[in-house]
């Protein structure tokens, strides 16, 4: 996937559409936000999350479905790899929802509609700050309407990268991965930032603010809104062996294209 990515023809509504609907959904999460955190034992956290999203969903799903006919939804959020043909909506209601339930800042509502396994269109808001980033392909990306740059970095070791983990309960094996990854960082780039979610590290390379993120997962709704974000705001996203990301791929790598060789170079041994 690149800056290069084929054209889509939304139509000149189905972005304000979308963007009217999160920023609507938005308002629910918003209104749910405590500054402090919710629940103690694993299932009280588990409760919230759960509520968190069905909150969302009610008012998310239909004004979707209803932009888009003949979209299809894509029911589990936390689910990887291929899609069936045609287009699909993958939303995450509440992206950065462990970071809602306690409190933190960190969270968005992303919906992104996906044919044939790539990213057409996206829409992520940030509800506590009114932030919205928009991406259609080939028609660019933008915050609140301002078109976005990815970072012109052209040296690793001068590089603000990071990662995390996609959901909780992953193998060990992915988990060492992590590990291992991000000591490499440390030695071959400048900071390593490790948190969650990864759309909101991906806006962030998006703008030009940070310079690569990486992931050793396929969770689709943690990835399709910033892989599309990053491209049409001229970056690279591909995956650890460097081919052409897709819903499709096992692991993902967005970054700046003056660094990118040289972060495959630390990561894909690792991959």
């Amino acid at each position: 996937m690149s800056s290069t990515a084929v054209p889509f023809a939304a139509g000149p509504t189905l972005l304000s559409e979308v963007t009217a609907a999160v920023r609507t959904a938005g308002l629910t999460l918003r209104d749910r936000h405590t500054p402090h955190a919710r629940g103690v034992s694993l299932e009280e956290i588990v409760a919230e999350i759960h509520a968190n999203d069905a909150a969302v969903l009610d008012v998310l799903r239909e004004p979707l479905l209803r932009a888009r006919p003949g979209s299809r939804w894509a029911e589990d959020e936390l689910a990887g790899g291929a899609l069936p043909a045609g287009e699909w909506w993958v939303v995450d209601p509440a992206e950065g929802n462990i970071n809602h339930v306690h409190g933190m800042e960190d969270w968005a509502v992303t919906a992104t509609l996906v044919r044939d396994n790539q990213p057409v269109l996206t829409v992520v808001h940030l509800p506590l700050t009114g932030d919205t980033y928009t991406a259609v392909a080939g028609g660019g990306a933008h915050l609140n309407g301002r078109p976005l740059k990815v970072s012109a970095k052209t040296d690793l070791g001068a590089a603000l990268v990071g990662t995390g983990q996609a959901r909780p309960g992953e193998d060990e094996r992915t988990f060492r991965r992590i590990g291992d990854s991000v000591t490499a960082m440390l030695v071959n780039g400048l900071v390593v930032r490790v948190s969650v979610p990864a759309t909101m590290q991906l806006i962030h390379v998006a703008a030009g603010r940070t310079d690569a993120f990486w992931q050793f997962s396929d969770v689709r709704s943690g990835l399709v809104a910033g892989a599309l974000l990053v491209a049409e705001a001229g970056g690279t996203v591909t995956d650890l062996a460097g081919a052409p990301w897709s819903t499709a791929s096992r692991d993902f790598l967005a970054t700046a294209p003056g660094i990118h060789t040289a972060a495959l170079d630390v990561l894909s041994p690792i991959a």
